[in-house]
């Protein structure tokens, strides 16, 4: 069984900093694409960043300039810095990876369970 766990996320208020981890864990083969997303109350889930086993990158247009994505594939771990946070960045942030299992064959898009930011004064 594989699993994502987030970790970092908090109150900070506007113009400040945090850094998000997500790290899995389980029967990993290897680890393709890894993002992460956010859901606002009463919004869809949305993409924030995204980053490829090579190291190419995707951004929000919104996040552009002020989030970092970036990965530790010796850790399978995943990382978002934000930087510059403002009250519309407040979300439960998700980070997902798609990856091939080491016991069943296939590819699997697997989810982590969230972590707060809150962006206030």
């Amino acid at each position: 069984q594989v699993q994502l766990v987030e970790s970092g996320g908090g109150l900070v208020q506007p113009g400040g900093s945090l850094r998000l981890s997500c790290a899995a864990s389980g029967s990993i083969f290897s680890i393709n694409a890894m993002g992460w997303y956010r859901q606002a109350p009463g919004k869809q889930r949305e993409l924030v960043a995204a980053i490829t086993s090579g190291g190419s990158t995707n951004y929000a247009d919104s996040v552009k300039g002020r989030f970092t994505i970036s990965r530790d594939n010796a850790k399978n771990t995943v990382y978002l810095q934000m930087n510059s946070l403002k009250p519309e960045d407040t979300a439960v942030y998700y980070c997902n990876a798609d990856l091939e299992s080491a016991v069943v064959a296939g590819l699997f898009l697997v989810w982590g369970q969230g972590t707060l930011v809150t962006v206030s004064s």
